[in-house]
């Protein structure tokens, strides 16, 4: 049999198609007749944690439209070798990867049903850089507006509780995704005024500077609440914050760690489980036990979670996260709900977990374990 009508299968996401994709689609159809498969929507979530910016058909239609491939579907099974029943089905001569795909279970998997197995050189398509999706997707979520996270402390912005005992609530910004849910602690709603005031991207201007005018933006004469200034502080200042706080509803002093290396550490030991978005009317100051001494563990809280992320301490960090939990129970039990402990304690065996806000949203687990249906963060700086 000739190589020109050998079937060849090529399999992954294909989001974002770039020059790199079709360079690299070019060369396995050299190797004879090109069949792609393309990873479903669920299952690129349930990999990864997040859903393609395209959908599976999308992604499918603009397989299909390029030249060098004979046909394109979606895969047929579920995991890292979700193409295997295709690949059982459609028995072809070869499979085809680039080194950046190529993982011994895919080798593996081939040399059992007696595929063989080609590994191509990652080349630029002619005259165009090299390029990736992920590599895509970070320049596109890094021109606009990001999110925050409050890792540990919380509440502390609000002078009614620093003022019992001073302490620190440490906030981290965090690149945009598109996935990420309404009304669960993340800022959203300031991260709305900052758009209202800016459009999607940071203005030009110092970060603390814009924190102030956001937060008296949002919190205009009349407001029936003031929204702590630790949402504007978290949204406007790079890397990761420590944010003092003694009885006002601005900071004593602020502590920033922009290392990329802090950065890239605390993406890789933090995912957030999606819960579900706070219910409407949900009131999380409908009790209140304040006490100095429930504000102080609240103070310690942050404070040891700020120690683990200077020091890349995961053990320590987690702690923290785990006594602003308890601190948030014991001051405000409305905040944490006996069926949101409940959810939480699936992840009990991993160094820390935390809400990313009152009534849920997400459960912030500190672990160096994937979490299937989780999602990755990258903290910018």
């Amino acid at each position: 049999m000739e190589m020109e009508t050998e079937k060849v299968l090529v399999s992954g996401c294909f989001d974002l198609l770039h020059p790199g994709h079709v360079a690299f689609l070019n060369e396995a159809a050299s190797y004879g007749q090109l069949h792609v498969r393309a990873g479903s929507d669920q299952n690129v979530f349930d990999l990864k944690g997040h859903r393609p910016k395209f959908s599976e058909g999308e992604r499918v239609y603009m397989l299909n439209s390029l030249e060098c491939v004979a046909d394109a579907r979606v895969s047929s099974g579920t995991g890292m070798l979700d193409f295997e029943p295709d690949l059982v089905s459609l028995a072809p001569a070869r499979f085809v990867v680039n080194e950046d795909g190529h993982t011994e279970g895919k080798q593996e998997l081939c040399e059992k049903h007696g595929v063989e197995y080609v590994v191509l050189k990652r080349v630029p398509a002619e005259g165009f850089a090299a390029r990736s999706s992920s590599g895509l997707k970070a320049e596109l979520a890094a021109e606009q507006m990001p999110y925050r996270l409050c890792l540990a402390g919380g509440w502390l912005d609000q002078p009614w509780v620093s003022s019992l005992s001073a302490g620190p609530v440490v906030v981290v910004q965090i690149d945009p995704r598109e996935d990420f849910l309404e009304r669960a602690g993340l800022a959203t709603s300031t991260r709305r005024t900052a758009l209202e005031l800016w459009g999607d991207q940071l203005p030009a201007q110092d970060p603390e500077q814009a924190a102030r005018m956001l937060f008296a933006y949002e919190n205009q004469p009349g407001s029936d609440y003031v929204s702590g200034s630790q949402d504007a502080l978290g949204l406007m200042l790079p890397g990761v914050n420590k944010l003092n706080f003694a009885g006002g509803y601005w900071p004593e002093s602020i502590e920033g760690i922009r290392s990329r290396e802090t950065a890239e550490w605390l993406s890789s030991v933090l995912r957030l489980v999606p819960i579900g978005p706070r219910p409407d009317g949900y009131d999380p100051l409908l009790e209140q036990n304040l006490s100095a001494a429930g504000a102080a563990r609240l103070a310690a809280a942050g404070e040891l979670a700020w120690q683990g992320i200077a020091g890349h301490d995961i053990e320590l960090f987690g702690a923290g996260l785990n006594q602003t939990v308890e601190a948030w129970r014991q001051l405000l039990p409305a905040t944490v709900s006996d069926e949101l402990m409940q959810v939480r304690s699936a992840y009990s065996d991993h160094a820390g977990s935390c809400f990313s806000g009152s009534g849920g949203g997400y459960l912030m687990v500190v672990t160096e374990t994937d979490l299937p249906g989780s999602l990755r963060i990258q903290v910018r700086v």
